[in-house]
Order: C-alpha cells, then sequence, then structure tokens
C-alpha cells in the first residue's frame, strides 16, 4: 500500500529513542523527510545520522516556548516544505500521589501538556490542507494506569485539547489524530517494569491481561503512527487510535 509519504515533510519530536524514532524510522522509510528532535544536539544528531540522509537532529526540549517556530523554521530551510508534526515527549515521572512534588509537576505539566500545546499551535498556524498533527499520549487517555499518577492527570486533558483543535482545523482540512500507546517494548516501559523490583515477573503479569499475550513492539507503534500521519488517512480525524494490543477494556 502507497502511503503518499514520498517528499513529505514531518517534525517528530522526542525522535532520539523509543516510540518517536521508532515512528520517525517508518515515515522516512515510505519516502518522507523528517525533522527529529532530542534534549541533547549530540543524541539528536546521531539518531538522525541513523536513519539516514533524509533527517536532520535539531536539539529542542517540548518545554522551550521558541521550539515550535524553530523546528518549522528548520523543515522549511531544510527540506523546503512541512506537511506534519508527531509530537511525543518522554514520561513523566511515576509515582503515587503522595510522593510527587509541587515541581515535579510543573516540569512535567510545561513539557507534557503545554508544551504540547504550543508545537500544535504554531503548525496549525502554518500547515496547508493535507497537514496533520498528532499527539503520541497514552492508554492512561481512558483508563489510570496504576503508578502513573502525573500521566493520568495530564493525558486525558490533552486528547481532550486534540479533540477540539481537530473540530477547530477539519474546515481547512488539516487533521489532528492521537496514539494511545500501552506496553510497548521501550526503555520506558521496562523501566516501570522494574519498579515492580521483579522486572520479568511484572513483563509476564502484564502480559497476561493483554488479548494478544504480548508486548507490541516499536516497529509496530511505529507503523500505525506512519499510516495516521499519512495522506492513506485523509478521511481520519478527532480520533485516538489504541495501539496496545487490545488491552483497552473499552471500545
Amino acid at each position: 500500500m502507497d502511503l503518499g509519504l514520498k517528499d513529505r515533510v514531518y517534525i517528530v519530536t522526542g525522535a532520539t529513542r523509543g516510540l518517536g524514532r521508532a515512528a520517525a524510522a517508518e515515515l522516512v522509510a515510505d519516502g518522507a523527510k523528517a525533522v527529529i528532535t532530542g534534549r541533547d544536539a549530540d543524541n539528536a544528531a546521531a539518531a538522525a545520522a541513523g536513519l539516514g540522509p533524509d533527517v536532520v537532529g535539531v536539539a529542542a526540549d517540548n518545554a522551550d516556548p521558541d521550539a515550535a517556530e524553530r523546528l518549522i523554521a528548520t523543515a522549511r530551510e531544510r527540506f523546503g516544505r512541512f506537511d506534519g508534526i508527531l509530537i511525543s515527549v518522554g514520561g513523566p515521572p511515576a509515582g503515587p500521589t503522595a510522593d510527587i512534588t509541587d515541581a515535579q509537576w510543573q516540569t512535567a505539566f510545561d513539557s507534557v501538556f503545554l508544551g504540547a500545546v504550543r508545537l500544535a499551535r504554531a503548525a496549525a498556524a502554518e500547515l496547508t490542507p493535507g497537514g496533520v498533527i498528532g499527539f503520541v499520549l497514552s492508554g492512561s487517555v481512558h483508563e489510570p494506569v496504576p503508578g502513573l499518577t502525573v500521566s493520568n492527570g495530564l493525558r486525558p486533558g490533552l486528547a481532550g485539547f486534540a479533540k477540539n483543535l481537530s473540530l477547530e482545523l477539519g474546515p481547512r482540512g488539516v487533521r489532528v489524530v492521537g496514539l494511545l500507546p500501552a506496553r510497548i517494548d521501550t526503555d520506558r516501559v521496562r523501566e516501570l517494569d522494574g519498579l515492580s523490583g521483579d522486572a520479568d515477573a511484572a513483563r509476564e503479569r502484564n502480559s497476561a491481561a493483554i488479548p494478544l499475550r504480548r508486548y507490541g513492539t516499536p516497529d509496530e507503534f511505529g507503523k500505525a503512527a506512519a499510516f495516521l500521519l499519512s495522506p492513506a488517512a485523509s478521511y481520519l480525524t478527532g480520533l485516538m487510535l489504541p495501539v496496545d494490543g487490545g488491552a483497552l477494556h473499552g471500545w
């Protein structure tokens, strides 16, 4: 299936590893060009080099108010166009409510929520019909994940913002979509499993609760992301797609 990605240009934040990198890799494999970000310049450059000549790495923090305009300008300067953005950010700190400090809440809000809002707002002002804004969120949008108080608090609100944005941008032909990963086999998920004290037992227990009885791979997530961001998904907007092996209990 031709996704129509050839020569389209995307920004993918938080793409030096994990889900962001997996999405960028699939976009590029299908012919797109990409500007990817990471907080560290050397890591961003190395990740870009690993993805090929049609990728440029930029040091940027989603919480930086100037990041959005700088990234869009880079896409236009390096590749001559800007077709969409996938907003991904590392997971906020884990822990129960009583253990999360005000400073941790504020840092997570600035990066996970407000930073994403700024990036989406800047992209919305620049995109033309056929453009797309994507959010990497979490299954916590629908069901709280035990031990992830901050994510449970912020992700649903961001999903609501994304839905509202889809209503505003739809008449302009610009789509807004979200992806809701659950147990995808990334460093972040392995870290969360390790917090239980027995990572192997946690993985076995969590896998048993997934209808497909296994964790997803980053490649599987990346393929779902590439499709949603592509012209092949041109009539899909305002939706939140679970990428979770059937783990979500609702519809």
